[in-house]
């Protein structure tokens, strides 16, 4: 090798050193930059046309353990979203109360029936009634802000979902733009790597709100998508959209059809110009916008069904009296059934119906429904669902009831006539196929003074709660928030115990209130599988205080749940941090090691240097 070949060899070798030592600097001043992702001089060697060679820098490497990065992007995903449960579900235990505790619903139902019992052992005081009234109005109150504690968790759901539409279009758009600037630049360009530093840090932004796939291409561009397919950045960057309802209410329910749903929804504009509704598309399955839609649409919508049924079942317990049907006249043999009464029948009440199919011999239980509505028939019912829901028109009177009873249930063997008046006949069609074996009808008391214990104490409202379904929606759904108890007792708590005006209840006369008191704590109800205990074709029975009592621990349990879930994600994710950290991020100890090779390297080459112009020196001289 020539003098001058060393020479050129010694200063591409400084050359390089000053690149690497540049990259070290980076290094450890960006050794705290969350994002950062280290760097290493990238360099080859190049032959001289002589003997040895030199090096040339080609460019810089990010060090990144892709594998590590893409776990951690979705693990990210699961911790946002198993944050956002943890949180608010612990909120609704507080919405709840602390059980046993003063402001609970446990404690204020039971301050309820303390209440009545008292009524009954003193014979009806006039300070126990006035007691028993406002432990009423306090229960009901309560349930009116537990729902509005629910129904503002959904509110806090829907705002969430509006700020986190528009924080995961700031990052698309962020994605697509260092995209546009990457294009045209090499991998291996240092400022690419900076700028794909910034594009990571995006997409982990991105991936806390959902759960998305990531590719890159041999262009340097990288494609985001969800899930279940649907591009969110390409070359362009799709638009995300939110029709927020603002304030929701326990009627703001959201529906794949945009004509019947009143909760926002969230649509995608793609870069071609589609859109797609990506809640109806179920494009989210994790991140804090998939937790967002759950406790909206799914875990405080079932909170809310859990109280309102509580609601109804409470006001129902004391309002409504079932009458059994009478046995239908035996001249009718072979065919047997009952006669029933569905004079004073309010829209929501109902003919309850149990029939065996002999041929199978099932029993079946059919409820069947007053409703005023017909834009609401056929009712629905979830599969196996017994007792079976049929909806009634009433409007046009006993032959159209007959009618459309006959058509629903003519199938099953069982024949409804219409003998006189208000009476609806039920029998079996006298061919052994079927037999009705028991047949009554629910009815609300509507006078406060009818001779019967029964009394309408809570009301929604100021109308009686019957359990009517309009276009509207159900008369059930959000009753806890409009419960209160009915403005004539309030006025006169002595109705408490007055059931009768001709004769009048006598002075002592605990009737009233013992049916009240035994029906809140003794009485056996049958509860909506849409609150989460039992199913359709068995549903959950039991007391007012077991059903509480159990949906309050399905929830404590469900918080409990989360909270261990989050606690869980949370180590998950920071071992991926560590793990991140070790394998890509800056190791100082490294750097400096780096360092100080680097310090020897530039030595020993400028030493190179120094020699080679010693001897050219020495050259000159002896030519003279």
């Amino acid at each position: 090798m020539s003098l001058s070949s060393s020479l050129a060899t010694a200063m591409t070798a400084l050359r390089a050193n000053q690149a690497a030592l540049s990259i070290v600097s980076s290094n450890v001043g960006n050794a705290q930059t969350p994002g950062y992702v280290a760097r290493s001089i990238n360099q080859v060697a190049e032959s001289t046309g002589d003997v040895g060679s030199s090096v040339r820098v080609t460019g810089v490497n990010r060090s990144l353990d892709q594998f590590v990065q893409s776990q951690l992007r979705s693990e990210t995903s699961g911790g946002a979203y198993a944050d956002q449960m943890s949180g608010v579900l612990t909120q609704l235990q507080s919405v709840y109360g602390t059980p046993g505790a003063a402001g609970s619903l446990e404690t204020a139902f039971s301050n309820f029936t303390t209440a009545l019992q008292s009524l009954s052992t003193t014979s009806g005081s006039a300070s126990t009634q006035i007691s028993a009234a406002r432990s009423a109005q306090s229960l009901a109150q309560q349930l009116n802000a537990t729902t509005q504690g629910i129904q503002t968790l959904r509110s806090n759901m829907e705002q969430d979902l509006n700020i986190s539409v528009g924080q995961a279009n700031t990052a698309m758009n962020q994605i697509a733009q260092l995209n546009t600037q990457l294009q045209s630049m090499s991998a291996n360009d240092p400022t690419a790597a900076n700028l794909m530093d910034q594009r990571d840090s995006a997409i982990t932004q991105l991936s806390q709100l959902m759960d998305i796939r990531v590719s890159t291409n041999g262009s340097n561009q990288a494609t985001v998508y969800t899930s279940n397919g649907v591009e969110l950045v390409g070359v362009q960057a799709s638009q995300l959209s939110f029709n927020s309802q603002g304030t929701l209410n326990a009627n703001s329910l959201w529906n794949s059809d945009p004509t019947k749903s009143s909760a926002g929804t969230i649509s995608c504009k793609l870069a071609n110009g589609a859109s797609i509704d990506m809640v109806a598309s179920n494009s989210f399955k994790s991140g804090q916008i998939a937790a967002d839609l759950t406790l909206r649409d799914t875990t405080l919508v079932q909170a809310q069904t859990q109280v309102d049924q509580l609601a109804a079942a409470m006001a129902s317990a004391l309002s409504d009296k079932t009458t059994a049907g009478a046995a239908a006249p035996a001249a009718l043999a072979p065919k047997a059934g009952f006669d029933l009464d569905l004079s004073n029948m309010l829209p929501g009440n109902t003919v309850n119906l149990t029939y065996t199919d002999t041929a199978t011999n099932t029993q079946h239980q059919v409820s069947i429904v007053r409703v005023d509505d017909p834009s609401v028939l056929p009712l629905s019912n979830a599969t196996g669902a017994n007792p079976m829901r049929i909806g009634i028109n009433f409007a046009s009177g006993m032959a159209s009831i007959v009618t459309q009873l006959n058509a629903a249930l003519g199938g099953a063997n069982l024949q409804f006539s219409n003998p006189s008046g208000s009476t609806l006949r039920v029998v079996d069609n006298g061919a052994s196929a079927a037999t009705v074996n028991a047949a009554s009808v629910t009815k609300t008391a509507t006078s406060l003074a009818n001779g019967s214990p029964q009394l309408a104490l809570f009301t929604d409202g100021a109308s009686l709660y019957s359990g009517a379904i309009t276009a509207g929606g159900s008369q059930f759904t959000g009753l806890a928030g409009r419960i209160t108890v009915n403005a004539a007792v309030l006025s006169d708590p002595s109705k408490l115990l007055v059931y009768n005006t001709s004769p009048a209840t006598q002075a002592g006369d605990t009737t009233r209130s013992d049916f009240l008191y035994n029906q809140l704590t003794s009485g056996t109800f049958s509860y909506s599988s849409a609150t989460g205990l039992g199913t359709a074709a068995a549903p959950l029975k039991g007391t007012l205080s077991s059903y509480m009592q159990q949906f309050l621990s399905l929830q404590s349990n469900a918080s409990t749940t989360a909270i261990q879930l989050q606690q869980g994600q949370d180590v998950v994710v920071n071992t991926l941090k560590q793990k991140m950290q070790s394998t890509s991020g800056v190791n100082i100890d490294a750097e400096m090691a780096n360092l100080i090779a680097l310090q020897n390297s530039y030595a020993a080459n400028a030493h190179v240097m120094s020699v080679v112009q010693s001897m050219m020196n020495s050259l000159l001289q002896a030519q003279v």
